[in-house]
């Protein structure tokens, strides 16, 4: 069978001639270049054939020189359907504009909801939200995910402590938990306060209890400091004693220290890539071209397309690759002794109370061995020494 596909998409005219020298009509059409098919007669005195579109011009000239006469019956092909759809276009404008706008409207974010933050901490909030991009009427694909946001709250909000961030349709719901929340008065049974560790002590302030050490006394771990049970023999009184003893304590700190270290960091360097998820399947349409650097790390972020409240198997993608390279750092002796000696205090700090305090270091012990720099340090503290132990019963007799 014919393959009449380059000619369906250039147009087919199906053509009836009647009159009296059909043959030689037809013949006329042939030699004239005009290619003509499905030539089929009906009766002695017509004729039907197709033919392309393009040859419509041509046949007027022939049919002028005939006895014939031509209807033109059907057409077929691409250009008159493009001509019918054009005069149906409205319709299908129209609703490809209203899918478009849906889309877009079911994409966006519509609604900011912070719950746990009072109106100081909210303002600061939204604040940051808006420094982010995080507004009514944001396309959400230009937007960070969730996880990004809420790293980027906890880091530059000071005054929160956690923060849960939700996207649920076009709703950002965010659940923030606030420091310095009010504290609950603490309630203690009865008890003694003693030593939790070797001290000399420096100060003291006892609110409730009596005291049985004084400043400058050396102390013991378990040692009784401040005693719950008040009042002369025979109209003694049982409380919870309360009080902060502190106390010169001693810590040491070993540090080692690498001389020459390598470590990696990005170099400013990165390339970007979008693409249209459908399914399994992504679709790349901007940022092409092979990834160049030789060390890198990537960033995906993802937006699922929703339609109404119905989550569409379409997604939205970037990728943020970032190029990383080798830096190789060389301290001096001198340097890092220094760096090792910040070292120890940062570790110092980190076993102790907030209201602790260095009160002197003293260096034991510095070399270079094997291309390391190890130092001892001999650290004094100044903390509170102070915990609570129970009264048991038989010390009340």
């Amino acid at each position: 069978m014919k393959n009449l596909w380059v000619e369906y998409f250039g147009g087919i005219v199906t053509v009836r001639t009647s009159g009296t020298g059909i043959e030689r009509f037809i013949n006329s059409l042939t030699r004239s270049g005009i290619h003509i098919w499905n030539v089929k007669r009906h009766g002695n005195q017509a004729v039907t054939f197709k033919m392309k579109l393009i040859d419509v011009k041509k046949i007027r000239q022939v049919v002028r020189n005939s006895d014939c006469k031509v209807e033109f019956l059907h057409r077929t092909g691409m250009p008159f359907q493009l001509k019918k759809l054009l005069k149906n276009s409205g319709l299908a404008v129209g609703a490809t504009v209203f899918f478009i706008v849906i889309m877009l409207l079911s994409n966006m974010v519509w609604g900011i909801e912070i719950k746990g933050a009072d109106p100081a901490t909210e303002y600061k909030i939204r604040k940051e939200l808006d420094r982010f991009g995080v507004q009514r009427g944001k396309l959400q694909f230009f937007i960070d995910n969730v996880e990004s946001i809420q790293r980027k709250l906890s880091n530059n909000i000071q005054e929160i402590t956690w923060v849960g961030v939700e996207l649920k349709g076009t709703t950002y719901h965010l659940q923030v938990v606030e420091k310095n929340e009010p504290q609950k008065p603490e309630y203690f049974s009865p008890r003694h306060l003693v030593a939790k560790k070797k001290a000399v002590i420096v100060d003291m302030f006892v609110e409730e209890g009596q005291p049985l050490v004084s400043v400058n006394e050396h102390v013991q771990p378990g040692q009784l400091l401040v005693s719950g049970i008040i009042g002369k023999e025979g109209q003694t009184e049982i409380v919870s004693a309360k009080g902060e003893i502190f106390g010169e304590t001693w810590y040491m700190s070993q540090v080692e220290l690498p001389l020459k270290s390598i470590f990696q960091v990005f170099n400013g360097n990165e390339k970007r890539k979008h693409y249209i998820g459908i399914g399994p399947l992504r679709i790349p349409v901007w940022g092409f071209g092979k990834v160049e650097y030789k060390e890198f790390e990537t960033e995906t972020n993802e937006k699922n397309i929703h339609f109404i409240k119905w989550k569409l198997p379409i997604s939205y993608s970037n990728k943020t690759i970032r190029e990383r390279e080798q830096v190789t750092r060389i301290y001096s002796n001198e340097e890092a002794f220094d760096v090792a000696k910040e070292m120890a205090r940062n570790d110092i700090k980190s076993r102790l109370n907030e209201d602790a305090k260095i009160k002197g270091e003293k260096v034991l012990h510095k070399s270079v061995e094997n291309g390391k720099v190890i130092l001892s340090i001999h650290f004094q503290i100044i903390e509170n020494i102070a915990e609570g132990q129970p009264i048991v019963q038989g010390e009340t007799e």
